[in-house]
This record gives C-alpha cells, sequence and structure tokens, in this order.
C-alpha cells in the first residue's frame, strides 16, 4: 500500500515541480508536458539503470503516466492568482517528490535485497535523478549539486529503511513527512553544506 502511495505522491509532485519550472522558462505547452514527464520518471529510469532492470520496466507505469499528465494540465489551467508564488510551490512539491521517491527507491532496492549502500544510491538517485534532469534541459545547475542541503535528506531517508530497524506503514509515512519537512527548512533557513573554493589564476 505505502509503495503506491508514495509513486503516486511522487509522481504528481515531481511532474507539478518540473511544470512549475518550464513554465518560469517560457516553454509552450508541450515543453511543460515534456519537462514535468522527464521529472517525475527520471530518477526511476536512472536507478533502473544503474541496478541491472531493463528500460522496458518504464513502460509498464501506464497509471503513473496519466497521472502525471493529469497533474500537469490541471496546474498549467490553474488560475494565474493561484500560481503567481510559483517559487515557493516549487520548492513545496519538489520536497514533497524528493521524500516519497526517495523512500520510494530504497524500498525497491530491499525487496530486491541489495546490499545497504545501494540501497542508499537508490534513494538518492529516484529522489533527486528526476530533478537533474530537469534541472541541465532547463540550462540550469542541478540542485542537489549545489551547497544547498538536498539529495543528504535523500541519502538520510535510504540509510534508515536499509538498516531496517523499523517496519510498517505508519513507520514510513512518519519518516516521509520528517524527510519531507527537513527539506522545506533547511531551503527557508538556508542551511548549507560545507563549501570550498578554488582561486582562479
Amino acid at each position: 500500500m505505502a509503495w503506491e502511495v508514495f509513486s503516486i505522491i511522487g509522481t504528481i509532485a515531481f511532474a507539478i515541480s518540473g511544470a512549475i519550472i518550464a513554465m518560469e522558462e517560457e516553454y509552450d505547452l508541450f515543453g511543460v508536458y515534456i519537462l514535468g514527464i522527464v521529472t517525475a520518471f527520471g530518477g526511476g529510469a536512472i536507478r533502473n539503470l544503474l541496478i541491472g532492470l531493463p528500460v522496458t520496466t518504464l513502460w509498464g507505469q501506464d497509471r503513473m503516466f496519466q497521472i502525471a499528465i493529469a497533474a500537469i494540465t490541471l496546474f498549467f489551467l490553474f488560475p494565474h492568482r493561484l500560481i503567481q508564488h510559483w517559487h515557493r510551490w516549487g520548492n513545496v512539491t519538489d520536497a514533497i517528490g524528493l521524500s516519497a521517491f526517495a523512500i520510494q527507491g530504497a524500498l525497491y532496492a530491499v525487496k530486491l535485497d541489495m546490499p545497504i549502500s545501494a540501497v542508499i544510491v537508490a534513494a538518492v538517485l529516484t529522489g533527486s535523478g528526476g530533478g537533474i534532469i530537469r534541472d541541465l534541459l532547463a540550462r540550469r545547475q542541478p540542485l542537489v549539486l549545489r551547497d544547498e542541503i538536498y539529495g543528504i535528506w535523500a541519502a538520510l531517508a535510504g540509510l534508515i529503511i536499509g538498516l531496517q530497524l523499523f517496519s510498517g506503514d505508519i513507520f514510513l509515512y512518519v519518516l516521509f513527512g520528517v524527510i519531507t519537512v527537513l527539506r522545506i527548512l533547511s531551503y527557508m533557513k538556508k542551511w548549507r553544506l560545507p563549501l570550498r573554493k578554488l582561486n582562479r589564476a
């Protein structure tokens, strides 16, 4: 049950996140759909490739594609006054997508009996992979590679799930809430990882 819930939440959140970036960059309707779909499914596709699953696995998600397209369409049709604060909405939907897909990716790796290192990598790639592709297509520096704390939260979710100290859907929903809040707080409070610059000659 939790697996499907996180898949749906992550798909909707990242589809809208991609649509927001596309609209900010003034992409046309086709571009909005492309960036939304890529953001929603890019992380899972990268994860599947790295853990040895066939690419065709992606095409077995008809329902998720329909959900993503519906979410993008509804968001595109929203009245302008409801989405004028796109920056705030974008960070919230991105945090929700990161958390949901990080947990989903980690659960997927655990289901395949993969080591904890692979569980963490699966969480990070599923949670941030779509965002990386989105940012690259929008000609932006990928959020996960900045000093802003982002991918660390996905890795933390992967570590907690990989250790298998807790189980049950309630635990997963609580973890989802915690990771989402931590990501939003790290953005609002401007928490940063250490950054070292090299002086150019």
